[in-house]
């Protein structure tokens, strides 16, 4: 399967969302989109980043953009780690990662000496037509939202 690349039209994909409904990215049409994949809920370095998004998030809606998480957790986390952290956005569940293969951040992983295929933190920046503008792949959390935030201006 092709992965998305700058410059192209992302195709379009739907997925349940935290609040219950199933979301399309193509509902979104006439809004930036900073859409990132993360590994897992209520982990240190995920629960960081959602923070820094939750923090940024009044900047971001005021640049007329919309911030979605992915991860292949199932809803009832997904729900737990919203009301746990405050967080004023969508997270999407992947469960069967198929938009997290067409993205390519679906790979092999290594911890602790143990490979297993997981998310690799990433975050891709969507325009208002649904073209791809940029993208942040094995994302390092500290310093990427602002980055991230900066670039909403730029684009």
């Amino acid at each position: 399967m092709n992965t998305v690349t700058i410059g192209d039209t992302v195709p379009d994909f739907t997925l349940p969302a935290s609040d219950g409904n199933q979301v399309s990215l193509s509902q979104y049409r006439g809004h930036k989109i900073i859409l990132y994949f993360y590994p897992k809920d209520m982990t240190p370095a995920c629960t960081q980043e959602a923070c820094k998004f939750r923090d940024v998030h009044d900047q971001i809606t005021a640049k007329g953009a919309v911030i979605l998480g992915i991860s292949p957790d199932r809803l009832e986390s997904h729900t737990k780690f919203i009301a746990k952290n405050e967080l004023p956005f969508l997270l999407l569940s992947d469960e069967d990662h198929k938009v997290s293969e067409r993205f390519g951040v679906w790979q092999l992983k290594k911890l602790y000496g143990k490979e297993f295929m997981g998310i690799v933190r990433s975050t891709f920046l969507i325009d208002e037509e649904g073209v791809l503008k940029q993208e942040w792949r094995k994302v390092r959390v500290k310093g990427h939202v602002e980055a991230a935030v900066q670039l909403l201006d730029l684009k």
